[in-house]
Parts: C-alpha cells; structure tokens; sequence
C-alpha cells in the first residue's frame, strides 16, 4: 500500500511538470527543449500507471515497459543536453535588451541636448538683439538733455537692460556651452571652474594630461555635463572649501576622479532623493562606462568615473555570442 501511494504521488507531481512544461512552450515559442520534457514527463507518468496495475495483479509485458524506459531515458537524456540552447537564448534576450536601453538612453541624451541647443540658439540670436536694440535707443535718449529724475530713470532702465543681456549669455551658455563645442573638453572645464571660484569661495585643482583632443561629441557633453553636476553638487550641498578634479586619457579610456572636503552624506539615502546622483550613473552607463560614489558624513566625497572609448558604442556581447558559426 504505501508503494502505491508513492506512484500516485509521482503520477500527479509529474502531471504537475507535464503541465508546467506546457506552458514555458508557449512562452519560449515552442522550443524543443520542452517538448521532449513533455514526452518524457507523460511517459513516466504512463510507466508509474502501468506500475500500479502491476501491483494490483494485472500483468504487463516487460518489452512494453523496456520500451516505455527507453523513451523517457532518450527524451530526458537529449533535453538536458539541449538546455544550453535555451541559456543561450537567454543571454541573446539579455544583451538585446541592454543594447536597446543603451540607444534609447543615447538618444533620449541626444535629443535633449539638440533642444537645449535650439533653445540657447533662439535665445542668443531672438531675444539677445531685441535687447541690445532696447539699449541702443536709451541710449540715445541719454544723450538728449533730461531732468535728473528721469536720467536716474534712463540710467536705471539701461543697468536692468545690460544684466537681462547678461543673463541671457550666462543662460544661453549653460544650456549649450559654446566653449565646448568650438575649442574642446579642457578649455569647456577650466572656463565653467573659473566662473565657479569666481561666484563661490572654494578653491578648485584641476589637473590633466590632456591638451586640445577632442572625442565623439556624447563623450565630450555627457562628461562635460557630469563634471558640472558633481561641482554645483558640492556647491550648494556639501558646504566645502576645497574640490579636487583629476581628469587622466589614454587611448583606450578616460578617467575622472574628483574629490572634496565637504560634510559628506550617505550615498543610500540620497540615491532617491536627488542630487543628480542617479543622472550621472544613467550618463555614464549611456557611454558604457562605470561610476563610483563614495561617501561618509563629515568625510567629504569621492567620485571615480572610467569611459572605456571602444566601449562607448555598444555593450559587450556574451562570449558565447562572438562564437561564428561553421560553414557547413
């Protein structure tokens, strides 16, 4: 009697993998791997039936049984071995999947860096000349003899006028840096960190190997953009008086390491909350590149960025992918 309960409890447990291997063919769009889990799985269930039979005193040809194991030793034996086939298959999903996140990070990127462009555009050569000319014409008016009432009221308008100018050519300039775009990476960084010291007390050290090389234009934007949001993050946040920037290029990678002395917090606890700090990963990731955030309340803060330039295009293939096939 127990023997029997036994079969039973294997004819349903391997109904049960009958039915769940129904199901991962659909989901794998028939692979073959399934199917013969599916003949082999029956055939047991058959075999564990005619066992029950067999204790109850009907007998069964042994060649027919033979047959039946048989079966389920080749079905099984064969999906087993098959079943890198489905790993693979796997793997193939995975870096299709990575490959489209990358593109469509690079060009969610690209797109916000055309419309910044457009943007800076139209407020440099739209508003920047209807301003200039507002000033011309006060100017003008200046010149003519006024009481002195309405000169202090002259000179005032033009003092509003020249720093709405003003403004608009910081703006424009932060939202598509000129410098940048014309004399390259370095000159782009020392010129954001002389407008820095020169609008906050800290001291900032930059130091570089690189001289006038230029890069594919998202390397040179995307870092560009990282090392801005780690200064002004330091600026406004950490309350520090020293930063360091170490910028080192090769001709296979880029590293960044920058430091400052600032009060620190928890990189956990602020992942979520702001401070650009999942910006720069999802920039950095778009390149291919990796990105380390270290910090410690009252430690200051320590970031390490590396862009791998032959990796900047497209994620690594499995090594399994990179296989060519034989021609037959």
């Amino acid at each position: 009697m127990f023997i029997q309960i036994l079969l039973l409890i294997a004819i349903t447990v391997q109904t049960i993998a009958t039915v769940y291997a129904l199901k991962l063919v659909r989901a794998t769009k028939y692979n073959a791997i399934w199917i013969l889990f599916i003949i082999g799985f029956s055939a047991l269930s058959v075999e564990r039936i005619i066992q029950l039979f067999v204790f109850a005193g009907h007998p069964i040809p042994r060649l027919f049984m033979a047959d039946i194991g048989f079966v389920v030793s080749i079905c099984l034996s064969i999906g087993v071995m098959y079943t890198h086939k489905l790993f693979k298959y796997i793997d193939r999903l995975n870096y299709q999947r990575q490959l489209w996140s990358r593109r469509m990070l690079t060009a969610t990127l690209r797109a916000e860096e055309k419309a910044r462009s457009s943007f800076s555009k139209e407020l440099h050569d739209g508003l920047g000349p209807l301003l200039s000319s507002a000033k011309m014409s006060l100017s003008a008016l200046q010149r003519e003899e006024q009481d002195p009432a309405r000169q202090e009221m002259l000179s005032n308008t033009t003092y509003l006028i020249n720093e709405a100018i003003r403004s608009i050519r910081e703006i424009s300039n932060n939202l598509s840096p000129h410098v940048l775009q014309d004399f390259g990476l370095v000159r782009a960084i020392r010129n954001f960190i002389d407008k820095s010291v020169a609008m906050h007390p800290v001291q900032i050290q930059f130091s570089t190997n690189l001289g006038n090389e230029r890069y594919e234009t998202d390397i040179e934007v995307i870092l560009y953009r990282v090392i801005c949001e780690l200064i002004n993050n330091s600026l406004k946040h950490a309350a520090c008086q020293r930063i360091e920037l170490k910028l080192t290029g090769s001709p296979t990678e880029l590293k960044l390491h920058y430091q400052d002395d600032g009060r620190g917090f928890n990189p956990a606890a602020v992942a979520d909350c702001g401070m650009g700090l999942s910006n720069i990963s999802s920039r950095v990731g778009s390149l291919g590149g990796s990105s380390e955030i270290t910090s410690h309340p009252g430690e200051g803060m320590q970031a390490r960025i590396r862009i791998a330039l032959a990796e900047a295009e497209m994620p690594p293939k499995p090594a399994h992918l990179n296989r060519k096939r034989r021609k037959k």
